[in-house]
């Protein structure tokens, strides 16, 4: 391939003395700077002439590493082998400042230095950098399939977060059922649907939050592939989006809906099952978007976690049961707005209540004759 000119770049370690022997052009860095840059053939007589002689036997590529790391025999026998840790530190950055300075005093950098001048000499330079256009190779169906299958292929390979969300719910399912079970239609069973039913909503909005690492584990990996151009920004925000509702949302949604519902007693129509049930599957769609939008924008799980559960608190107070919204002063009435628990409270209230008929024995009423 290289005879063919094709540019080869891989990576030796510790190459030894037969391999170091076939490099035309050797160059060294510490931390950045340059120390050496010419014939990896004079690179022993370079270090030889400014102190630092190889010894016999000793593989080329180890000695000069050996240098450049300040830790090779040709430095310990200079008197630096008694030294504590700070004089220790001291002199790998006094090794460095001469091994930069003796550098820039020889005839390779000078070469060097006239090489980069020729070469640019004519060139237009700019101050600015120039912007990087990202180019992708395949087309969206292209990248949407293979970012899915790759997404939810990871989560099968990883099926306890998966089990471990329905088994919570279906536990946290059974103690609600088993806590408000066979609700009556009198004043306790109404009291105990407000009760249920603000429990539920609240509970898909404190379980969404476990959806603030999706972003934050695999940000350095996205950003990685993203500038590379292996996929679009829209395809990867998808891919997640889709196995994130699809297997920890929609069917813990479901799973507490059928278990719930019936164990509570609520109104045993087909109608209201499954409008409940896209209710609450509504409610942890719409919280999960409030986490990742919050997420989105932190590098840390827990910093993330903090600002979520604040906005949950507060839209939970804001939801109408714990308060009576129009006693709340203008000035703060504005929040119940963007309360979450609230649209979905009232969705399920009304679901629920509509067409029922609580104490029908205290509310009758007596015509007096001669009025009928």
């Amino acid at each position: 391939m290289a005879n063919n000119g094709r540019t080869i770049i891989l990576s030796i370690h510790q190459p030894r003395y037969s391999i170091y022997r076939l490099f035309d052009s050797l160059t060294l860095l510490v931390n950045g700077k340059q120390v050496y840059h010419g014939p990896a053939q004079s690179a022993l007589e370079y270090f030889s002439d400014i102190g630092y002689t190889c010894e016999p036997h000793n593989n080329p590529a180890d000695f000069f590493l050996d240098i450049i790391n300040g830790d090779s025999t040709a430095v310990a026998l200079s008197g630096m082998d008694k030294e504590d840790s700070d004089s220790v530190s001291m002199s790998r950055r006094g090794i460095e400042d001469k091994l930069v300075e003796e550098y820039r005093n020889c005839d390779y950098f000078k070469q060097t230095k006239a090489e980069l001048e020729r070469i640019i000499q004519g060139k237009q330079m700019t101050t600015t950098a120039p912007s990087r256009t990202i180019t992708y190779n395949t087309s969206f169906l292209t990248q949407f399939r293979w970012v899915l299958k790759r997404t939810f292929r990871n989560l099968m390979l990883n099926p306890q977060t998966s089990f471990a969300q329905v088994g919570v719910t279906l536990f946290l399912a059974l103690v609600v059922g088993a806590i408000f079970f066979d609700v009556q239609e009198d004043q306790s069973g109404m009291q105990n649907r407000f009760g249920a039913l603000f429990f539920i909503v609240v509970n898909q909005c404190f379980g969404s939050l476990s959806s603030a690492e999706l972003f934050i584990s695999e940000r350095k990996i996205f950003v990685h592939e993203y500038i590379s151009g292996y996929y679009r920004l829209s395809v990867y925000f998808l891919c997640k989006i889709l196995s994130d509702i699809i297997t920890l949302r929609t069917i813990p949604a479901f799973v507490f809906s059928s278990v719930a519902y019936f164990m509570i007693g609520l109104k045993p129509t087909v109608e209201a099952f499954f409008l409940f049930m896209f209710t609450v599957a509504l409610v942890a769609y719409t919280a999960t978007a409030m986490a990742l939008a919050i997420s989105a924008d932190q590098t840390v799980v827990a910093i993330a976690n903090i600002f979520m559960t604040i906005a949950c608190v507060f839209m939970m107070i804001f939801a109408g049961l714990l308060v009576n919204l129009p006693s709340i002063v203008s000035w703060l009435a504005w929040l119940k707005y963007l309360s979450i628990p609230r649209y979905g409270l009232s969705a399920l209230q009304i679901n629920e209540f509509y067409g029922l008929k609580f104490c029908q024995g205290l509310n009758s009423s007596v015509v007096p004759p001669g009025l009928s």
